[in-house]
C-alpha cells in the first residue's frame, strides 16, 4: 500500500498535456464517418435542391441619378453646368423612390402586369389587383449602386428573359419620367406664389409713393433727388456738416498752437535759441543766431591764451557788435513767443466762434427734422418695398427661365438593359461549392461536438491524468484466443508486453496471482485474462486459469471444454481439487472451469474454502489468473481483488465514461486490492496515430515478413526470462 502511494504522488504530479494539432486530427479521423455522412447528406441535398430550382434571369439598366438641375446654367450666360458630387443620402433617398409606389403602379400600367401576371400565375378572373402585382414587382427588381461610381443599377428578375430587360428599363423611363414631372409640378406650384406676392409688392410700392409724394407738397420739402430710393440730404444738414468740418480743423489748430507756446514759454535763453528756428521757421532769427555765434566765436579766438587785451580796440569793437546782435537776438526771441500766445487765443477765438455756430446748427435741424421726418421715414419705406419688388420679380424670372430649360440631364440611361441568354439563378456551381464547404464544416463541428460529448477514455494521457494509474499494456482492436491463433499470431505481442509490465511491476517474486477486473460489461477482461495467461505458458511457465465470473462464464467455450465440473463444486466440498482441474491444448496451462452455480450459492466467493483454494494453488502453480465479473455490478469481483496478490483494470477504448472508470478504480483500492496498472483494450491501431508506437510496429513487422518466430525483442526476452528464473523459486509439484 505504501508504495502505491508513493505512485500515486508521482502520477499527480504529471503535468497536464495542451492539445495540439495531432489531436484535432485525431479525432477528425476517428469521427471521419459522421463527417462524411453529414457531409454527403448536405453536399447531396444542395445538389438536389440546387437541380429543382427554377432558372432565373437577370436583366441590369445603369442609369445616372442628378439633383435637379438645369442642363445649361441659366444665370452665368448660358454656360455648361457644373453638377456637384452625388450626395450619399440623397442616393439612398432616390432608392426609396425608385421603388415607391407612383413608380412602380405607372410601370404596372404601362405594362399591363396586372392581366399578363394574372394569366402567368392562372389567377381566378385572369386578372391579379394592384396591390398583388405592386408586390411581385417589388421583388422582382433591385436597386443598388454601381462599385466605386455614382451610377445606379436596376436590376429587375424574371423568369423569361425578356421579361427581365423590360421591367428594368420600363422602371428607368417612369422613374425619370416621374422626377420630371415631380419637378415641373413643384416649380409651377412655386410660380404662382411668386406670382401672388409680386402683385401685393407691387401694389404696395404705389400706395407707399402716393404717400412720399403727398408728403413732399404738405412740408415743402426741397429733396432734389425724390425719385431716389434713399432720402437725400437737406440744406441744414448740409451747413452742418461744413460747420462740423471747419469746427475740427479749428481744434486742431488750437491745439497745435497751445502745445507749441506752452513748450516755448517754459525753456531758457539757451534752449530757446535751439528750439525756436525749428518751432517757427523765420530766416531773420536764423541770421541774428548765426552772427552771435561768429562773433562768439572770433572774440575767445582773439583773448585766448592772453593774445591781445581786453582793452584793444579792435576786441572791443568786436564786443560792442556782439552785444547789439544779442539784445536784437533777445527782442526777437521774445517777440516769438509773444506772438505765438497771440495766435493760441486766435485760434482758441475761432474754435469757440464754430462751437457757437454748431450749436445753432444743431438747433435749426432739430426743428426741422421734426417737421420733415415722416417725409423721410416714408420714403425710407418706399425704398425698401422698392427693393423687395425688384428682388422678387427676378426670382420670377430665373425661375421661368429655369422651368423652361430642358432637364433631361437630370436621369440619363447609361446603359440600357439587354435579355440576358444565360439564367443568373440558381448558380449551380456557387450553390453546389458552398453546400459541399457547408457540408463539411458542419460535419466537422458534429464531430467535434460529439467528441466534447463523449467523456468516455481515447488516450493514455486520459488514464494516466484521471486515474493517477499507470498503462501497462494496450490491446488492439479484433483480437481472438491466441491459443487458437498460435505462438505466431501478431496479437500476442500485446500481451507479451502486458505481461513484461507486469513482472516488473509487482514488488515481490512471491506474488503470484492476479486477476483483472473492468467496471462495466464488455470491456473484454475475460479476454485480456486468458490470453494473458496463454502467454505465460507459451514463456514456460506453469499456469492455472480459473473462472470465477459464476455468474457468466465464458473461458469454458473458448477452450471447449465442459462447465459441469468446476470452482463452485470444489468450494461446496462436492470434489476435490484434483477432480475439478482440467487441461488444456496449451501446454502448460491448466484450466479450473466456473461450474454450476446454484441460487442458494450466492456469495461463495467470499468463504473461507475459497481463501483455501488460492492459497493452495499459489504453492502448485507459477502463476495463477482469475476471471471475475464487473467490479460495478456485483460483489465478487470486488472479494477477489481483495484475496488475490495483484489487479489489474481494463478499460475499453471509447465505451464507458471516465467517472465509471475512476468508481472502479476507487472501489479496488477500498477494498485493499493491489491494483498495479491499467489495460487499453479494443483500440483501433489504424484511425487512432497516437497507439501506433504501442502496437501498430508490430502488425508492420508481421506484415514485412520479418518476423519468423521470434515474439519478443531482445529487452523483452532477457526480462521474461529474468521474471521466470525468479518465478521458478517458488514452483511445487501440480498435485
Amino acid at each position: 500500500m505504501e508504495a502505491n502511494k508513493t505512485d500515486e504522488k508521482v502520477f499527480t504530479a504529471t503535468p497536464e498535456t495542451k492539445l495540439h494539432f495531432l489531436d484535432y486530427w485525431r479525432i477528425i479521423r476517428i469521427r471521419k464517418t459522421v463527417i462524411l455522412a453529414v457531409f454527403l447528406l448536405v453536399a447531396l441535398t444542395t445538389t438536389v435542391v440546387t437541380f429543382l430550382l427554377p432558372e432565373s434571369y437577370s436583366s441590369m439598366v445603369k442609369i445616372s441619378i442628378e439633383q435637379d438641375m438645369t442642363d445649361v446654367d441659366t444665370k452665368n450666360a448660358g454656360g455648361y453646368i457644373v453638377r456637384p458630387t452625388a450626395d450619399p443620402f440623397f442616393i439612398q433617398t432616390e432608392f426609396q423612390r425608385i421603388q415607391s409606389k407612383p413608380v412602380l403602379y405607372r410601370v404596372i400600367t404601362n405594362l399591363n402586369l396586372c392581366e399578363q401576371w394574372g394569366r402567368k400565375y392562372k389567377v381566378p378572373g385572369g386578372r391579379l389587383s394592384n396591390d398583388k402585382a405592386f408586390e411581385i414587382l417589388q421583388s422582382s427588381i433591385r436597386v443598388e449602386q454601381s462599385h466605386n461610381t455614382t451610377l445606379v443599377e436596376i436590376h429587375g428578375y424574371s423568369d423569361n428573359k425578356d421579361e427581365a430587360s423590360t421591367l428594368a428599363n420600363k422602371v428607368a423611363e417612369v422613374y425619370a419620367e416621374v422626377r420630371t414631372e415631380s419637378r415641373a409640378k413643384l416649380t409651377k406650384g412655386g410660380l404662382e406664389a411668386l406670382r401672388r406676392q409680386l402683385a401685393n409688392k407691387e401694389a404696395a410700392v404705389s400706395n407707399q409713393q402716393q404717400v412720399v409724394n403727398e408728403l413732399r407738397v404738405k412740408y415743402a420739402i426741397a429733396d432734389y433727388e425724390a425719385a431716389a430710393n434713399q432720402p437725400t440730404p437737406s440744406l441744414d444738414q448740409e451747413t452742418l456738416r461744413q460747420i462740423n468740418q471747419g469746427l475740427r480743423e479749428a481744434m486742431h489748430n488750437f491745439t497745435s498752437a497751445s502745445n507749441l507756446y506752452s513748450k516755448l514759454k517754459g525753456l531758457s535763453r539757451p534752449d530757446l535759441k535751439k528750439t525756436a528756428p525749428l518751432a517757427v521757421p523765420d530766416s531773420g532769427l536764423v541770421e541774428l543766431i548765426s552772427q552771435e555765434n561768429g562773433l562768439e566765436a572770433k572774440l575767445a579766438n582773439l583773448t585766448a591764451a592772453g593774445a591781445l587785451d581786453i582793452e584793444h580796440p579792435e576786441v572791443k569793437q568786436i564786443a560792442e557788435t556782439l552785444r547789439v546782435i544779442r539784445k536784437q537776438l533777445d527782442e526777437k526771441l521774445t517777440g516769438l513767443v509773444i506772438a505765438m500766445g497771440i495766435r493760441m487765443e486766435t485760434e482758441r477765438a475761432n474754435m469757440d466762434n464754430y462751437l457757437a455756430q454748431l450749436e445753432e446748427a444743431k438747433k435749426n435741424d432739430s426743428q426741422n427734422f421734426a417737421k420733415t421726418r415722416p417725409y423721410y421715414e416714408a420714403k425710407e419705406r418706399l425704398g425698401v418695398l422698392k427693393y423687395q419688388y425688384e428682388k422678387l420679380a427676378l426670382s420670377i424670372d430665373v425661375t421661368e427661365t429655369e422651368f423652361n430649360t430642358p432637364t433631361k440631364g437630370t436621369v440619363q440611361v447609361i446603359e440600357e438593359a439587354e435579355a440576358s441568354q444565360v439564367p443568373s439563378s440558381p448558380n449551380k456551381k456557387a450553390y453546389i461549392g458552398t453546400g459541399i464547404g457547408i457540408g463539411l464544416l458542419i460535419g466537422i463541428l458534429l464531430a467535434f461536438f460529439i467528441e466534447y460529448l463523449d467523456t468516455s477514455v481515447k488516450t493514455i494521457d486520459d488514464v494516466e491524468r484521471a486515474l493517477q494509474a499507470p498503462v501497462l499494456g494496450v490491446i488492439p482492436q479484433n483480437v481472438g484466443m491466441l491459443i487458437e491463433e498460435g505462438p505466431d499470431s501478431p496479437h500476442a505481442e500485446a500481451y507479451r508486453v502486458l505481461r513484461t509490465n507486469v513482472l516488473f511491476s509487482r514488488k515481490d517474486p512471491k506474488l503470484n496471482t492476479l486477476t483483472v477486473v473492468s467496471g462495466g460489461a464488455g470491456e473484454g477482461k475475460s479476454t485480456t485474462i486468458f490470453n494473458l495467461a496463454t502467454v505465460f505458458a507459451q514463456n514456460g511457465q506453469r499456469v492455472l486459469v480459473v473462472d470465477s465470473d459464476l455468474r457468466r462464464p465464458s473461458l469454458h467455450k473458448h477452450l471447449r471444454v465442459s462447465n459441469a465440473l468446476g470452482l463452485t463444486n470444489y468450494l461446496m466440498k462436492q470434489n476435490a481439487l484434483e477432480e475439478v482441474i482440467q487441461t488444456t491444448s496449451q501446454p502448460n496451462m491448466d484450466f479450473l472451469a466456473s461450474g454450476r452455480l446454484p441460487s442458494s450459492s450466492l456469495g461463495i466467493l467470499s468463504s473461507m474454502q475459497m481463501k483455501e483454494l488460492i492459497r493452495d494453488v499459489k504453492r502448485r502453480y507459477d502463476f495463477v489468473f482469475f476471471d471475475s465479473p464487473p467490479i460495478m455490478g456485483v460483489s465478487d469481483a470486488s472479494i477477489l481483488a481483495s484475496e488475490v496478490d495483484m489487479v489489474l483494470q481494463v478499460i475499453q477504448y471509447r465505451r464507458y465514461p471516465q467517472p465509471m472508470t475512476i468508481r472502479a478504480k476507487q472501489m479496488i483500492e477500498k477494498v485493499g486490492g493491489n491494483l498495479l496498472g491499467i489495460v487499453l483494450n479494443n483500440i483501433n491501431v489504424s484511425q487512432d496515430e497516437n497507439y501506433y508506437y504501442y502496437s501498430g510496429y508490430y502488425y508492420d513487422y508481421y506484415n514485412k515478413g520479418e518476423y519468423k518466430g521470434e515474439y519478443t525483442s531482445k529487452e523483452n526476452k532477457s526480462a521474461d526470462k529474468a521474471a521466470a528464473k525468479e518465478a521458478k523459486l517458488e514452483i511445487k509439484s501440480k498435485f
